[in-house]
């Protein structure tokens, strides 16, 4: 094969056959740039070698706010993904350009050539403290780091749970890896890595799966009973081949102000734990949180208690919903399939209503006037109705404000973008396909 058949069977295999045209005209329009642009030109020497990376956004399927306490979740990475050319450096200047936000410069030593990695308080929430971040514990773990130069653009919706965020500090990881190291880091190293990142340089206190995710590649059950080593196992799902589409839907809601209350929720949960003696929720049965009912209440308030018990349902939901899968792929005839299929999609629809009555993520209580995921939910489960179609709903990501999670029938999804764009606007409905491949490499072109 030629370079151009091998990107095309890339191409395929990321973003679908039927979008081969359109990701090389991406990936070629984002070279042109790179060599062509004025501004590129003294970050980029064009007699040098030129590197392509990808990485995804992800999906979360199910395991709603369950990952902070230890519990269990599915998720998968997706085709739309943040994508970057790259060309090392002679010197230790990263260089970072990301359509759409200002450029990034950072000198990862200091006058006397000494590594300066120390996270800086006027860096915090900046993609400059996520690269030194990475750079820091690259050197942390004994591995090489050094310059580049990154010229980069993104189709991962910000503000919509696909997290844009951790595909950026895979996608730097990966850049660093493959440039100074061998390449070769394992998914849950370089999730880890990111994570670390954004915890400690960036200041956001974020759990593992969305790095996991947006490294691994595909579907994966992830169990983190063990947080430093969580269990990753991947799962066979081909939603297409079985005639559904995985969509989100924009509801249009602001996601700013609403720090407190997606940290009451993994505060209220540990605070329940704590009631026991216990550092997160997994440490207990939920039969004991339910037996002490009246001394929780008492002492913590009744959400407190709704909350956990979503977190143990949601833990044996996860596990029901991969044994129903493990069912669909095996099954041969068509019959057991699809009832593999339908009984999934009613764990999904049962993981929303608990988001929706017991998580209580659906809307800000300090604005219970704007509820778009909640309309959202009620628009899709009527359009089911009348439609009398087997699909699923659920809210997305953190919640609050957002987005929603459907499963729709392939043949009815023209109908349900008209409905649901009527109410939310043009390109509210943005259809997900689950891509195989995790945080990588492309392609290195002299």
């Amino acid at each position: 094969m030629n370079e151009k058949e091998i990107l095309a069977k890339i191409f395929s295999e990321l973003y679908g056959k039927k979008k081969i045209d359109s990701a090389q005209e991406r990936y070629s329009a984002l070279m042109t740039e790179t060599l062509k642009s004025d501004s590129l030109k003294p970050e980029f020497n064009t007699s040098g070698n030129l590197r392509v990376f990808s990485a995804p956004g992800r999906t979360e399927l199910a395991g709603n706010h369950t990952d902070h306490n230890r519990g269990k979740v599915l998720a998968a990475s997706i085709q739309l993904d943040s994508i970057a050319i790259v060309q090392e450096r002679d010197n230790d200047t990263v260089f970072f350009r990301s359509a759409g936000f200002p450029d990034v410069k950072v000198k990862l030593t200091d006058k006397d050539g000494i590594p300066d990695l120390q996270p800086k308080p006027e860096e915090t929430g900046t993609t400059e403290s996520l690269i030194r971040g990475i750079a820091a514990e690259f050197n942390r773990r004994g591995y090489r780091t050094g310059g580049f130069s990154a010229n980069a653009t993104s189709t991962v919706l910000p503000g919509s749970g696909l997290s844009s965020s951790a595909a950026i500090e895979v996608l730097l990881c990966c850049i660093f890896d493959s440039l100074y190291g061998d390449g070769k880091l394992k998914p849950l190293e370089i999730a880890q890595i990111g994570q670390i990142a954004e915890n400690v340089y960036f200041g956001k206190p974020c759990g593992l799966m969305d790095q996991i995710a947006c490294a691994a590649g595909g579907t994966i059950a992830i169990d983190f009973a063990n947080s430093a080593h969580p269990e990753i196992k991947q799962v066979n799902f081909d939603l297409a081949a079985a005639g559904y589409v995985l969509c989100i839907v924009n509801t249009g809601g602001s996601h700013a102000d609403l720090t407190a209350d997606y940290s009451s929720i993994p505060a209220e949960m540990k605070a329940v734990a704590a009631f026991f003696g216990k550092s997160v929720l997994r440490e207990l049965e939920k039969e004991t949180i339910i037996s002490n009912a009246a001394e929780v209440r008492k002492a913590l308030g009744d959400r407190a208690l709704l909350r956990s018990l979503h977190f143990f349902n949601e833990n044996t939901r996860v596990d029901t919903m991969i044994t129903a899968l493990t069912e669909m792929e095996k099954e041969n005839s068509f019959t057991a399939k699809q009832q593999a299929l339908y009984i999934y999609l009613d764990l999904v629809n049962e993981s929303g209503d608990s988001s929706w009555e017991l998580l209580q993520n659906t809307y800000s209580p300090h604005c219970p006037q704007t509820q778009g995921i909640s309309f959202a939910l009620a628009l899709t489960k009527d359009f089911f109705h009348r439609q009398k179609l087997h699909g699923a709903c659920r809210v997305h990501g953190g919640g609050f404000a957002g987005t929603i999670q459907t499963y729709i029938p392939l043949d009815s999804m023209d109908l349900y973008r008209t409905y649901i764009e009527s109410v939310f606007g043009a390109g509210s409905v943005t259809e997900l396909r689950i891509r195989p491949k995790g945080v990588m490499e492309l392609v290195s072109q002299n």
